[in-house]
């Protein structure tokens, strides 16, 4: 299992989408529209490789962020749903550099201790209990490497909250670096998003998507 787990590819959802910010993770720095820098991991490599992902789960936004000056961060609802198809990135990263990534997530001090094996056997794992990432997931297999991405155990529905015009720009520029997605596609994608859809932000999207390139 160990030799299985040493390289894992990292399934993302939300800004990481856009490489120069989930690098930032890696190699420690400020994404461009937020307030936050990371320390980075202590292996800084770039990932090896990456691919497009369809995540079989709804996309939503709730939380504040301080890193995103207060505004929702993305999550996936706990249960899988075949109707729905989130758009997400897999990096091919080292699993030390996986744990260091959701430590930097939870904003967590101190060690933190991933049971691959379980995770992988279960197809989810508890690792930090109320965490707003804390729910380790496995979607399945690449090239023989296991995919994991990470949510809230529960859907955060009284968390709500719409993400900032910046986020949401980060996840756009993100999904045009490795989807073919016109604006009318990327509308479509996030007006009916919980969090954006019969908010204020839903009647800016036109706007931020014509400018996010």
């Amino acid at each position: 299992m160990e030799e299985e787990t040493n390289e894992v590819w990292y399934a993302c959802y939300g800004s990481n989408i856009r490489e120069k910010r989930f690098l930032c993770y890696i190699e420690g720095g400020t994404p461009e529209g937020a307030v936050r820098n990371f320390a980075g991991c202590t292996n800084p490599a770039a990932p090896k490789e990456n691919h497009p992902v369809e995540i079989k789960r709804e996309l939503y936004f709730a939380k504040e962020s301080v890193t995103w000056n207060g505004g929702g961060i993305g999550f996936l609802k706990p249960e899988e749903k075949s109707s729905s198809a989130t758009l997400g990135r897999q990096y091919l990263i080292t699993s030390d550099q996986f744990v260091e990534l959701v430590k930097q997530e939870l904003k967590m001090e101190g060690e933190l201790s991933i049971n691959f094996e379980e995770l992988v056997e279960n197809g989810s794992y508890i690792c930090s209990p109320g965490g707003r990432y804390g729910q380790l997931v496995c979607l399945g297999h690449r090239d023989g490497k296991p995919i994991f991405t990470f949510t809230s155990e529960h859907y955060l529905e009284e968390e709500i909250n719409p993400p900032n015009k910046a986020y949401v720009s980060t996840i756009i520029s993100g999904l045009r670096e490795i989807y073919d997605l016109s604006d009318k596609d990327l509308l479509e994608y996030f007006s009916n998003k919980t969090g954006i859809k019969n908010t204020p932000l839903e009647s800016q999207l036109p706007e931020i998507i014509a400018a996010a390139h």
